[in-house]
């Protein structure tokens, strides 16, 4: 079973909205450093901003995932391909995350991690709204 504040909307979206903005602004001081040529501190806060998206939102979907997804999918078998698209959105993230921590590795901060960081936000976004909205927002007895 998952936790409550999984199943109540304002409680959900503070979750989401919390990691958003902090993935925002550890985004934004990235594309800084970036721009003033500051190496070191750009690889220091790219590690921590995946790190970020692992602890905090990745962690946050494989919770869903085990608990709230299966609940739904149990209580209105209807949802399932609803469930499978907010699935793939944690994929997504998921696999951007994986991409980001290679490159980080092998080229350090490049144009293609900082794209990456976009788009994981931008899905993470999107698919926040969509789950809220989707699951939440409306009359399902969780």
């Amino acid at each position: 079973m998952s936790g409550p504040s999984l199943r109540k909307l304002d409680a959900h979206r503070a979750i989401h909205d919390g990691s958003f903005i902090e993935a925002k602004n550890l985004t934004d001081l990235l594309y800084k450093l970036v721009g003033e040529e500051r190496d070191k501190e750009a690889m220091e806060v790219a590690d921590a901003l995946v790190e970020h998206w692992e602890l905090r939102v990745i962690t946050h979907a494989d919770s869903e995932e085990q608990g709230f997804y299966k609940e739904v999918v149990e209580k209105e078998p209807k949802m399932l391909e609803t469930i499978a698209m907010l699935t793939r959105d944690h994929d997504l993230i998921r696999i951007l995350a994986e991409r980001v921590r290679g490159i980080l590795k092998k080229d350090g901060v490049t144009k293609e991690v900082l794209e990456s960081f976009t788009g994981m936000l931008i899905v993470n976004e999107i698919h926040s709204r969509d789950e809220e909205r989707l699951l939440l927002d409306h009359e399902h007895d969780h």
